[in-house]
């Protein structure tokens, strides 16, 4: 089982050097120790910052984009790096995309209809409204946990609170919950053993290979989003299945059962997973730093910019990938019509030309302008007001109840290069 490193040897590790020929961002197994990612990313910025990283067959390959400025570059221009081809670094054909794509791999005119279908959902009068329901929540979360003692920070508080308001938002039973957060697991973990049903790589997944992720849990989430579909279709309600089932798209042109299937299935994954793990690297920073413990406690002004802090730190998705639509000058690199391009998100928030110190977790940094959302993108996170709304209000609520917090256990992470997760996170709490 990986444990988690020591705070020295994480700071010092990351600035360490590593040869560029052992860089592999290909290889999940490089991304389980929370340090080697830093090492690739650090070596990648400073001598190769649009580097050709070949991979395993079937695929080709793809240019890693690591420094801020180039990662803003190609987030903000969908007509040269287009979302159509995939967001993932699995190569598919056309076929597959048809049957696979979200709202993420969609461009232009259509992105832009079925994003308004929830854009009002997403916006600051809804969500300043879910004020008194996020405290109550968050309340309980934390009665829950807290009146353990020592606990899984990971089960009882990061994983628990945003998947109740992904029920909220839904409106379904909370007994549900863990079910949702299952398929989460599943799903987004298909490259890790302890989670996946069929990983990635296998020769097995070909039977999956028109499904996201290549993952049968995703046959478990159609079926369940479709019962839903049938019970509000025709009604009035104001959830999100509701709005996507009885509402046209601003294009006019409805939404197919298959597209149905996958904004519903971003839904589940996308509103749980990332706001889990940034909740989940913030509790394990601060328990590493102390110091930085103390001044929110102090001084408790300091949360919503310490918000911004935890999102760079954390950067829950490593990376998401598009395509070249044309030969294209990047970084001092030739990209080719039809290469893969990944923004390696991650890298982009220690990026020394933006962020002064950055491998210092300083919770007053400010300005903070991190990647973590995407930068200047069409695809910019649609619920990223949510998330921080969440964070905000979890750690408003959190911190003047402790006193001190130490780790309890090891702290494994998931096997995966595209989501930056923590599966566990044993904690011994002393009250305040």
């Amino acid at each position: 089982m990986t444990t988690s490193p020591s705070l020295s040897s994480i700071s010092e590790a990351a600035r360490e050097p590593m040869p560029l020929a052992e860089v592999d961002l290909a290889d999940p197994d490089n991304f389980l120790d929370g340090v080697t990612p830093w090492r690739m990313f650090h070596t990648l910025r400073h001598q190769d910052p649009v580097h050709w990283q070949p991979e395993p067959e079937p695929n080709h390959g793809f240019w890693a984009v690591t420094r801020h400025a180039d990662i803003a570059r190609v987030d903000r221009d969908a007509e040269t790096f287009t979302s159509t081809k995939f967001v993932n670094l699995e190569e598919v054909d056309d076929d597959q995309i048809k049957k696979r794509a979200s709202i993420l791999e969609l461009d232009g005119v259509r992105h832009r209809a079925l994003r308004s279908l929830l854009q009002r959902q997403f916006g600051a009068r809804t969500i300043n409204g879910y004020g008194d329901f996020l405290r109550g929540l968050t309340a309980r979360t934390l009665d829950a946990a807290l009146a353990k003692g020592t606990f899984d920070f990971v089960k009882d508080v990061s994983a628990d609170f945003p998947i109740n308001v992904l029920a909220r938002l839904l409106d379904v039973p909370e007994e549900d919950n863990r079910q949702l957060i299952e398929w989460g697991n599943r799903i987004i973990g298909n490259t890790d053993p302890d989670y996946a049903d069929v990983l990635l790589d296998s020769e097995e997944s070909e039977k999956y290979r028109d499904l996201p992720f290549r993952s049968p849990a995703s046959l478990e989430v159609f079926a369940y989003g479709r019962e839903l579909a049938r019970q509000r279709r025709g009604k009035d309600g104001t959830d999100l299945i509701s709005r996507l089932v009885n509402e046209t798209p601003r294009d006019g042109v409805p939404l197919s059962p298959q597209d149905f299937d996958n904004y519903f299935l971003l839904l589940v994954v996308a509103g749980n997973e990332t706001t889990r793990h940034t909740i989940s690297h913030s509790m394990l920073a601060l328990i590493q730093h102390p110091e930085q413990l103390a001044r929110l406690q102090e001084d408790p002004s300091l949360i919503p910019t310490a918000v911004e802090e935890f999102l760079r730190w954390a950067s829950p998705v490593y990376h998401f990938r598009r395509t070249a639509t044309r030969d294209v000058e990047l970084g001092g690199r030739q990209v080719k019509e039809g290469d893969k391009v990944v923004m390696w998100f991650a890298s982009g928030n220690r990026d020394e030309e933006v962020f002064g110190n950055p491998y210092d977790f300083d919770v007053a940094r400010h300005p903070n302008d991190h990647v973590t959302f995407g930068k200047g993108s069409p695809h910019l996170c649609l619920g990223n007001l949510l998330a921080r709304t969440e964070i905000r209000i979890m750690f408003e609520e959190l911190i003047p109840r402790i006193a001190s917090v130490r780790l309890a256990g090891e702290v494994p992470r998931v096997r995966s290069n595209f989501v930056n997760g923590i599966k566990r996170l044993p904690v011994e709490v002393t009250l305040a």
